[in-house]
């Protein structure tokens, strides 16, 4: 069964965020008290850029897979500590298509936008975990694996135990992209 097993926000740029009961996710804007919540880009790499892009990283999903995965490879990571907000088991969130809704709980819908693309503070945070969350497939290809991004579509309370709903989008399969 898909599920959230933890949830997770701050209201300052730290790279991990502390695990919580329950968020608040608002429509259009992202996890209530969340330092990336807005309706305009709040990373900050992103904001030097430009700062009227819309903001397509509203709330950070993550496997809980991955934690496994890595905890197995000797890297000591939990839920929050790669600073996503929702920490799902049992959905391919990577395989999933842009434009897939994700129902959480009773009442929130996000709609999923791209892939995270991280950066060089992860290995800040644990040195050489960068590499096992990005790498190249036997093409050459960069695979990215730290999560995915999207959007909230529905306000609503989401805890660690709720179910995920996944909802497909019309049309051909279109791959995720870092956003």
């Amino acid at each position: 069964m898909a599920q959230v097993t933890a949830v997770s926000s701050s209201p300052t740029h730290s790279f991990g965020k502390p695990n919580r009961p329950a968020i608040a996710l608002l429509a259009g804007l992202g996890v209530d008290g969340d330092a990336h919540s807005g309706t305009t880009v709040k990373h900050r790499s992103r904001v030097r850029r430009d700062p009227s892009q819309p903001n397509l990283r509203q709330v950070h999903l993550m496997h809980a897979e991955l934690h496994d995965e890595l905890t197995g490879s000797g890297f000591d990571v939990g839920a929050g500590d790669l600073g996503e907000n929702v920490t799902t088991r049992g959905v391919d969130l990577l395989g999933l298509p842009a434009g897939t809704l994700l129902r959480l709980g009773a009442e929130a819908v996000v709609e999923v936008t791209g892939l995270r693309n991280p950066c060089y503070q992860i290995d800040d945070f644990r040195p050489g975990l960068l590499r096992q969350v990005v790498g190249r497939d036997a093409d050459g290809e960069i695979v990215r694996r730290a999560g995915i991004m999207a959007i909230v579509l529905v306000g609503g309370e989401v805890r660690p135990g709720d179910p995920i709903a996944v909802e497909p989008p019309d049309g051909p399969h279109r791959p995720l992209a870092p956003v």
